[in-house]
């Protein structure tokens, strides 16, 4: 499953509000820390707000939090709320996968696509970021798969 920008905006996100949790995250604060596009990741935030992902307060202490409990939270969730779940495609674009028996791929392509579906489903923000602790949080931002270069 390949990511678009917008999910990758999200999940990442999603990570750095999680880790954060249960403190309110300012949106500015998620794009100065992750380096994304304020509007940009706003309306990102808003999908996700309107999915009950998160959930937003204004005012002087608002800001994002977890809609939900983050082991409740999977990589699918997220993915969702921009993409409906459809079909899986061919991978060489000859309609649904397995419709078509003379796809060179399919006996290769399939297991693979089975373990990143699976890998989606079964993925909880939880189990993407640190234990909840005292101490400051996890800079998510200088993670090397959460940092755009």
């Amino acid at each position: 499953m390949l990511l678009s920008q917008t999910t990758e905006y999200a999940v990442r996100a999603m990570l750095f509000i999680a880790a954060r949790d249960p403190s309110a995250v300012r949106a500015s604060e998620l794009a100065r820390s992750l380096e994304l596009p304020r509007n940009y990741l706003g309306k990102t935030l808003g999908a996700l707000a309107r999915v009950g992902l998160l959930s937003s307060t204004r005012g002087p202490s608002g800001g994002f939090r977890l809609g939900r409990a983050a082991d409740s939270i999977t990589l699918i969730d997220i993915t969702h709320a921009f993409a409906p779940a459809t079909a899986r495609r061919c991978l060489l674009g000859l309609g649904p996968c397995g419709q078509n028996p003379g796809c060179p791929v399919h006996h290769r392509w399939l297991p693979s696509a089975q373990a990143i579906d699976h890998f989606f489903a079964t993925t909880t923000i939880a189990e993407l970021v640190a234990p909840p602790c005292t101490s400051a949080p996890r800079p998510l931002m200088h993670h090397p798969l959460l940092h755009v270069t």
